[in-house]
This record gives structure tokens, C-alpha cells and sequence, in this order.
């Protein structure tokens, strides 16, 4: 008789089936699902969007077209300012899946070096401090919009960092109706 592995009793990542949950969430609710995504090089988005190796994707189904949901890579294409872009995210550079209208959602650990030379034989550069402390990093990154032949271009979440540990409480938005901010509870 053999005894089971710590791969065996582990089981695989519980990210993605929490991804897709979210996203299924927010979509029978009415809420547009937004992305939060830690950019390297083996993350394809457009990056003159990128900001702090972060960017912000909507992917609800009016903003995305072969919208695919997978275990190892969430695959979709988008419009950037009025240009189709393929994207392509690695399951484990998700950070952050949430509601735009309430900031409900999941945050997850942010790739650390060793989980990058994982999927990447080069990384691009020192650790940022995000990654360093785990905390999670995001304002101001751009968000993959519906393009609606307007002439819009992509639009821009306000989305603030927390990386100090807080109270469990609902994420609060700007007196002026801003976006809600998103917190990890530690």
C-alpha cells in the first residue's frame, strides 16, 4: 500500500474554481467582474496599460469576446482604445477578482520569484514592493472597456492600495461616487 503525496493530499490550486465562482457571481448579479493581474512577461496584455507591473481587466462577457475561464491561463480577447487585443493570464498572476460596483471579491498571494521562475526563466527586474510584502498594489490601472464604436478609450480604475492589515469591513467609495476600494485582510 502506498501513502498518499503532499501533491496527492494538496490536491490542484483552488484559484481558478474561485476565479470562476466570482466571475459566475458577479455575472448572475448584474455586477461587472474586473481582474486584478501582476504583469511579467508571461502575462500578454497590451502594457503601455500596465502600471506597477498591474493592470485592471474587465471580463465581463460585453467586454470580452472567447471569453475562457481555465485552470492554468484565463483567455479572452478585448479592445484597448478601439484595437482587438489577444490576452492571455496565467491563472497564478491573479491577484484580485471583484465586483466594480461594490468591491466584493477575492484577493490572492501574488506571485513570488520562485513561483515567476516557475512559468519564467528570466524575471524581469528586483522585486517590487507589493510582491515583497504580499500586499497587494492597485490604483490607477487600466481596465479592458466594451469598445462601443464611440471612439472611447479604455477606461481607467481608481482602485486603492491597502497593504497594512484592517479591520473586515465593506470597501468604502469617494464621497463624489468613485470606484470602491479594495483591502486584504490578512
Amino acid at each position: 500500500m502506498t501513502t498518499p503525496t503532499d501533491s496527492d493530499v494538496q490536491g490542484t490550486s483552488t484559484r481558478p474554481y474561485l476565479i470562476r465562482a466570482l466571475h459566475d457571481w458577479c455575472t448572475d448579479n448584474g455586477f461587472t467582474p474586473y481582474l486584478a493581474v501582476y504583469v511579467d512577461k508571461t502575462v500578454q496584455v497590451p502594457r503601455e496599460y500596465v502600471k506597477n507591473n498591474e493592470i485592471v481587466l474587465n471580463v465581463s462577457f460585453d467586454a470580452t469576446s472567447q471569453l475562457q475561464l481555465g485552470n492554468e491561463y484565463i483567455e479572452f480577447k478585448a479592445r484597448f482604445g478601439g484595437v482587438a487585443r489577444d490576452i492571455l493570464v496565467p491563472i497564478d498572476h491573479v491577484i484580485a477578482i471583484y465586483a466594480r460596483e461594490n468591491g466584493q471579491g477575492m484577493a490572492f498571494p501574488v506571485p513570488t520569484p520562485e513561483e515567476e521562475s516557475a512559468t519564467s526563466s528570466n524575471d524581469e527586474g528586483g522585486a517590487s514592493e507589493s510582491r515583497k510584502t504580499g500586499g497587494i498594489r492597485l490604483a490607477s490601472a487600466p481596465v479592458a472597456e466594451p469598445d462601443h464604436g464611440d471612439g472611447s478609450e479604455a477606461e481607467t480604475a481608481d482602485v486603492a492600495a491597502a497593504d497594512e492589515p484592517s479591520d473586515p469591513e465593506p470597501p468604502t467609495t469617494t464621497p463624489s461616487g468613485g470606484r470602491p476600494s479594495l483591502r486584504r485582510i490578512k
